[in-house]
């Protein structure tokens, strides 16, 4: 089980997040949006959103540095395993927990807002109780961090993860021995990217370049009183 769930497992989900996405996009372009409900509800939306993604950003690019970048790099600029570990440990646990507080703020405000849940799908509300569960076990995992603050414990986690994108058949074998909070972090986190495509988190994808580009134009509300006369 533990070779199918980190040796496995990995390809499927990330084999789902790629395809799924791509497909999605082709097929369904008109969904791939946010569906805020900000139209329904104001308040509670803004703090908590801004909250939940800056908290959410943090962790996300600091896992994918932290994770993807070779050691010898890290060993070339002169940071330590443990330096690497406290940066982990205190950048993360200040940004989950400004994730899990947003997140929170949100999952209330859809739950017990009697609009906001008629207009909520299974997936809009399974998908923030998953992200909110991750970032509750995210947290967890620091205090068993902060027993291996040498950091040669987070040097396991690295191996694993660069020895699925490098496609090494013994990967799973480096985090055989973690504890089991880390396991199940990973492996709820393997299902978020699994189920990713088919729910509103696919609006990370998209950066609004054109937007940038688009030629210069100003919609400007008539101040007639009257239509004008048909011609």
């Amino acid at each position: 089980m533990h070779n199918f769930l980190f040796g496995i497992y990995p390809y499927i989900a990330l084999s789902v997040l790629v395809i799924g996405s791509i497909a999605r996009y082709e097929r369904d372009p008109f969904t791939w949006k946010t569906s805020s409900s900000q139209l329904l509800r104001r308040r509670q939306l803004m703090l908590g959103s801004v909250l939940f993604h800056v908290g959410v950003l943090v962790i996300f690019f600091g896992h994918l540095v932290g994770l993807l970048t070779p050691i010898w790099i890290f060993d070339a600029l002169g940071i330590t395993h443990g330096a690497k570990q406290t940066l982990a440990v205190v950048a993360g646990g200040i940004a989950g927990v400004m994730a899990l507080i947003g997140g929170l703020m949100l999952f209330h405000r859809r739950i017990t807002d009697p609009r906001i849940r008629k207009t909520s799908s299974f997936a809009d509300i399974g998908i923030l109780a998953l992200l909110l569960a991750q970032l509750f076990l995210g947290i967890g995992t620091i205090f068993v961090s902060l027993e291996h603050l040498d950091g040669y414990e987070m040097t396991k986690f690295m191996a694993w993860a660069q020895g699925i994108f490098t496609f090494q058949s013994d990967a799973a074998s480096h985090i055989t021995n973690v504890a089991w909070i880390f396991k199940l972090h990973l492996v709820l986190g393997l299902t978020i990217f699994l189920v990713f495509p088919f729910t509103r988190l696919v609006h990370m994808l998209s950066v609004p370049v054109r937007y940038f580009l688009r030629p210069g134009y100003q919609i400007v509300r008539s101040r007639r009183t009257r239509p004008l006369s048909h011609r």
